[in-house]
């Protein structure tokens, strides 16, 4: 039995339902997992082969439960490179969730907004990233979950953003559209770093989801993205200073706005 096995007949021994969507709530956004019904809710030290959450804003539950009228998984919080984990580790429950079952992957993350025209509270959906992490699927290829040069052109699934912005203009929510770039951490970015990478066409930048949307892509996964501005990495005053717990803040300010638009989207997939 492989290690991917021995985590599918755990998580199926403690769950009945069999969600084909799962979630991924990045810094400050696991709030979303307490609006789920009809929860089961396991810790990542009890399931086999996954690592601790350390980073600060997750809470590191795997959560089965409905949203939109369907049952979804829910990871509250995820694993990052930065972590000292590798990239197997960090994107392991990616395929965990393939094997499962799941054939669709909503992410959020708290990100940086270097386009000009972001601000804090702005919520981004991701139409496209630029990948300065070491690739996960460096190695050899293990071809029960996909080819060994999978299409990136389409990673985030066009149907998803326009079901997203139907919902966002129904209510009057503003949303914002663009590229997130993701880099390893932890250290946040130096202002020459943030006007670089806007310069080379990035919107918003953070330090996670790009490997785990590559991974889901490689496995076929329908994938949407979705990044809380929270802060601006763009103007910088003399008492200018990025600070973590403020990330957490902001982000949980959108968390309500975050959950109703990825209940929508759920509901209708």
């Amino acid at each position: 039995m492989n290690i991917f096995q021995e985590t599918v007949e755990y998580l199926s021994s403690r769950v009945r339902e069999r969600p084909e969507t799962a979630i991924i709530l990045g810094s400050g956004l696991g709030t979303l997992a307490d609006k789920l019904e009809r929860v089961v809710s396991i810790p990542y030290g009890e399931i086999p082969h996954f690592v601790h959450a350390t980073a600060t804003g997750h809470k590191g539950n795997l959560i089965c439960g409905a949203l939109g009228g369907k049952f979804v998984w829910a990871m509250q919080g995820r694993f990052h490179y930065y972590e000292g984990y590798t990239m197997q580790q960090v994107t392991y429950p990616v395929r965990v969730m393939k094997c499962l079952g799941v054939k669709n992957l909503l992410l959020s993350n708290a990100a940086g907004g270097i386009n000009p025209t972001f601000k804090v509270g702005d919520l981004m959906m991701i139409r496209d990233h630029i990948n300065m992490m070491p690739n996960p699927l460096i190695g050899p290829n293990d071809d029960a979950f996909g080819t060994r040069f999978p299409d990136m052109t389409r990673a985030y699934d066009r149907e998803f953003i326009r079901i997203v912005g139907e919902l966002a203009a129904s209510q009057g929510i503003s949303l914002k559209t663009g590229v997130y770039v993701g880099l390893t951490g932890p250290s946040f970015e130096t202002p020459a770093e943030y006007a670089f990478y806007g310069k080379a066409g990035g919107d918003a930048i953070g330090m996670s989801t790009v490997p785990e949307v590559i991974v889901a892509r490689h496995a076929g996964l329908r994938v949407f993205g979705m990044s809380v501005i929270t802060n601006e990495g763009y103007h910088f005053a003399d008492d200018f200073v990025n600070d973590g717990a403020d990330v957490i803040l902001a982000a949980r300010k959108a968390a309500d706005t975050l959950t109703w638009l990825f209940s929508g989207l759920v509901g209708r997939i």
